[in-house]
């Protein structure tokens, strides 16, 4: 469930941080090379201070519920979702509206999340931004070479690399 007092309290990316990091993602901020795994590890500060820029949920239990959480994110360049079970397409509908994720996320990476179909996918043609799409191991794909075609078409500086065989 979405804390909306916590995201007023204590701001979009610490909030974010905090549920990405229980559900076992990990973030990187703007400025720093490292990974944040620690929830008991979180850095203090002004608030606003630490923007995230990364997300790397990779065998994290993020799902739609929590999505809420992305929406004040406004540094996020990179998401890497690798074999996230509870990603489904209406995850990634839901990723792709997000206003801020629009302007800001250039690279996202999505490896073996079975849940993920051909329409999740195409539902990624909002991220107008977006330079680089990576997907790899996704059985729910079925027609590789047409959501490929409505992608490109929609995004046409999109570099895609599509390893699905």
């Amino acid at each position: 469930r979405v804390d909306y007092e916590r995201i007023q309290a204590v701001g979009p990316d610490r909030a974010a941080s905090e549920w990405l990091l229980r559900c076992g993602a990990l973030v990187r901020y703007q400025g720093y090379e490292k990974w944040q795994q620690d929830y008991s590890g979180l850095p203090t500060g002004p608030l606003g201070k630490y923007k995230i820029e990364a997300i790397n949920a990779t065998e994290s239990c993020i799902m739609y519920r929590g999505f809420d959480y992305l929406d004040g994110l406004e540094h996020v360049t990179e998401i890497k979702l690798q074999k996230c079970i509870y990603i489904q397409d209406e995850c990634l509908q839901r990723l792709s509206e997000t206003k801020n994720l629009q302007k800001s996320l250039l690279q996202l990476k999505i490896i073996s999340c079975g849940n993920v179909t051909d329409k999740g996918i195409i539902a990624l043609h909002k991220l107008t931004n977006l330079e680089y799409l990576y997907l790899s191991d996704l059985p729910g794909i079925r027609q590789k070479e047409t959501t490929a075609r409505v992608l490109q078409q929609a995004l046409p500086n999109l570099e895609l690399e599509l390893d699905l065989d």
